[in-house]
């Protein structure tokens, strides 16, 4: 298994800031070398991967190497954002893993329908979160082969 050398890019489309600030605090606590965005719900979502509105110059809106997607978001939830993702042929590639505090069998049967990677109920205490993220990244990052997606 070899070592990415260049820092992998995540983006989190999560509503609930503390959440955010726990994956950051937990990725800076692993030291492994990363860009970590953030948008807070799924319109917000497209509007970064489109690179429309605010992401329109792309500067502020790497492609991202991993999505992870809370399924309880306003204005497009997680279920509207995956739709949307995974019907774009230039989208459909990136993976997408449901982290989310949802463990209703509906939200993890239509995740998995639409194309979802992975389906991760969002671990309670900090020490698990470190532990979820860190195997979440060597899976992602150092184990499988991703695309190319730009």
């Amino acid at each position: 298994m070899a070592k990415r050398s260049k820092p992998f890019t995540i983006l989190m489309a999560d509503d609930d800031a503390d959440d955010c600030m726990l994956v950051r605090d937990a990725l800076d606590e692993l030291q492994l070398p990363h860009q970590l965005y953030f948008v807070r719900d799924g319109e917000e979502l497209a509007d970064y991967l489109q690179r429309r509105g605010d992401y329109g110059d792309g500067r502020n809106a790497p492609c991202p190497d991993l999505i992870l997607l809370d399924m309880k978001m306003p204005k497009r939830d997680g279920r509207e954002a995956i739709q949307q993702l995974k019907s774009d042929p230039q989208l459909r590639r990136i993976p997408i893993v449901a982290l989310t505090t949802s463990t209703a069998a509906d939200d993890v049967q239509f995740s998995y329908d639409m194309g979802v990677n992975s389906y991760v109920t969002k671990p309670v205490t900090f020490r698990d979160l470190v532990a979820m993220m860190s195997i979440l990244c060597t899976y992602w990052f150092e184990l499988v082969e991703l695309p190319r997606l730009e």
